[in-house]
């Protein structure tokens, strides 16, 4: 888990018409548009990532809240379901499915939404600062 203060970076890199590939560490990921947007479909949209970010967040912090109390999981899926209004999402919704009992899993809830860096970081929107890069000669 991250500190205050620390920080992370991942690099796109364009290649061209709507795609660009993701650096994140040791991994890398295409970025596309689909067809009728202009793209190829090489790869999933910068929104599916986005919102597959926030889903895959809150089901390993749900996770991590069943761990804490000794409870097992092993049939969770969350889904995230974004509603565009614009170009930006105006309602994101997050849907848990698991066996679980509803009495058992909602206790979880409010604890994994606490460590959730994805939910947490949209409750409270940072600053986006957009600069130019220093030109190394």
């Amino acid at each position: 888990l991250a500190r205050s203060g620390e920080s992370q970076e991942v690099i796109a890199k364009w290649e061209g018409d709507w795609r660009a590939t993701v650096t994140a560490g040791a991994f890398s990921f295409p970025v596309d548009e689909p067809p009728e947007a202009g793209g190829t479909d090489t790869g999933p949209m910068p929104t599916d990532y986005f919102l597959g970010s926030l889903a895959s967040c809150y089901a390993l912090a749900l996770a991590w809240s069943a761990r804490k109390r000794g409870i097992e999981l092993p049939d969770l899926q969350v889904s995230a379901v974004g509603e565009y209004d614009g170009p930006r999402f105006k309602e994101i919704r997050l849907t848990v499915n698991t066996s679980l009992p509803i009495e058992e899993l909602e206790p979880l809830l409010a604890p994994a939404s606490r460590v959730c860096y994805v939910s947490n970081t949209l409750a409270h929107v940072p600053k986006i600062d957009v600069r130019q890069a220093d030109i190394c000669a």
